[in-house]
């Protein structure tokens, strides 16, 4: 709510008193207890949101926002640099000014993380596009300035977080890897779906990833990493792991792909929220599963309220989750009889439920929808775990010893290129995606839906279970 209205200290001490009132004079009834509670959340929910939105205002940096001349800011490079085709970006922390800002700057010389740099140039405030809004998508991480093309002088390297400079060393030895013994669209391709590095597939590929629906197998996302959590929990099952087994190997793999990611807040958010549900299925009360995928939210919202708002990864983060939670029993009671192998099965149930889900997020914020998606998907998403342990072998063996990492790769090289090509075939056709715009009611009205569809099943599930 606070998200969207602006509410004053009145009427935010009143909700508070409110819940005080109903929780110490009725407290012998229950339903006007849960109630008060409902207020006092309600009241702390705003005042936390508030708190965090406040920072922009209070913050020293954003005093200097469109000065008349330029200004210059010493500050360290916080975050693994985003290479881009043209240019560079990188997110610098102000420690005397506690705050951060994002400088973009030509592609070369590059710079790397830990890197403590003078920079020279006008501080600007960041903008709203009609279709995009790229203040609030900047300002859910804490940055409210930004610097284009300034004066850049390299002060001294290594001035960051040891462990993480580590990690980020050894994820740009496994993109050399992958990019010596594979080329485009491949290595692209490859280095997105285990590195979440998708900034080197072209502007051409991204586009044919959308029109053929899978353009979420690239992005590391709740999407991402909720078809990851199921497919690896299907694979070992298959490979007659036990259920505590399987979970104890698929929380070390989510683990090791979101350190492979550079610990990229989205994959780490989308990896809590894997997390949770992996521990549901292992404690075998997937009845309770929602419950700690909103508790794991409400957690992540405590720590950064605009999430929930601005960032669209939280959002198909937590739809995913609830996607895999409550349709996939509707479509096995659905598709109980069929013959496809019970694991291949569970792997397509489950990513359809997830994509379900998102599919009205997905299409609000990005304005299109592929009509072919369904297909793409049954032809491509059983290959990824193969796709993913092949790419870590050999992307590690040539490391070691190139030889060995070029006749390794491929079986990777083989089963991208059955990928590229069916996305290639899929996306060429002209009614592969359809264009569409709609407002925020009709995704209100859209989950409405859902939400009466999956009640309505639930209570005729329970009624046949009744009878017999």
């Amino acid at each position: 709510m606070s998200s969207f209205f602006r509410f004053s200290q009145l009427l935010l001490m009143s909700f508070l008193a409110l819940g005080i009132l109903l929780i110490s004079t009725l407290w012998h009834y229950k339903k006007i207890v849960i109630i008060g509670f409902c207020f006092l959340f309600l009241a702390l929910g705003i005042w936390r949101y508030q708190t965090v939105e406040g920072r922009m205002e209070e913050s020293e940096l954003t005093k200097y926002n469109n000065p008349p001349r330029g200004i210059s800011l010493t500050g360290v490079v916080v975050e693994e640099p985003d290479i881009r085709e043209n240019n560079l970006k990188l997110v610098l922390e102000i420690p005397e000014l506690k705050s951060k800002i994002l400088v973009t700057t030509a592609r070369y010389p590059e710079y790397q993380y830990g890197d403590r740099l003078k920079v020279t140039g006008l501080l600007e405030r960041p903008s709203s596009f009609p279709d995009f809004n790229y203040q609030g998508y900047l300002q859910k991480d804490s940055i409210y300035s930004l610097i284009n093309y300034p004066e850049i002088e390299l002060i001294e390297k290594n001035q960051g977080n040891f462990i993480f400079a580590k990690i980020l060393k050894f994820k740009n030895k496994l993109r050399e890897s992958i990019n010596q013994n594979l080329s485009p669209p491949q290595s692209s391709i490859l280095a997105a779906l285990i590195l979440g590095d998708k900034r080197q597939i072209s502007a051409e590929w991204n586009e044919k990833l959308n029109y053929a629906g899978v353009r979420h197998i690239t992005a590391v996302s709740g999407l991402h990493v909720a078809i990851l959590t199921s497919i690896l929990m299907s694979f070992l099952l298959g490979l007659g792991f036990w259920r505590k087994q399987a979970f104890y190997f698929a929380i070390i793999l989510i683990t090791l792909f979101i350190v492979m990611t550079g610990l990229q807040p989205s994959a780490i958010r989308a990896g809590i929220m894997g997390g949770f549900f992996l521990l549901a299925q292992y404690l075998g009360r997937m009845n309770v599963s929602s419950r700690l995928i909103v508790f794991a939210g409400a957690l992540m919202l405590v720590q950064n309220p605009l999430l929930l708002r601005l960032d669209v990864g939280f959002q198909l983060s937590f739809l995913a989750m609830l996607g895999i939670i409550y349709l996939t029993p509707l479509f096995q009671n659905l598709f109980r009889k069929n013959p496809t192998p019970a694991q291949l099965k569970n792997v397509l149930m489950m990513t359809f439920s997830a994509q379900i889900f998102t599919l009205p997020i997905l299409i609000y914020n990005f304005g299109y929808f592929s009509v072919v998606a369904p297909l793409t998907n049954i032809l491509i998403l059983p290959l990824l775990p193969f796709i993913m342990a092949f790419g870590f072998l050999f992307a590690i063996a040539g490391m070691i010893f190139q030889p060995l990492g070029w006749f390794l790769s491929l079986p990777s090289w083989l089963l991208l290129t059955y990928l590229t090509k069916i996305i290639d075939y899929f996306s060429s056709f002209s009614f592969s995606a359809v264009l569409l715009e709609i407002s925020w009611i009709w995704l209100l009205i859209t989950y409405l839906i859902l939400t009466f569809l999956l009640w309505h099943f639930n209570e005729k599930h329970k009624l046949k279970i009744l009878k017999y």
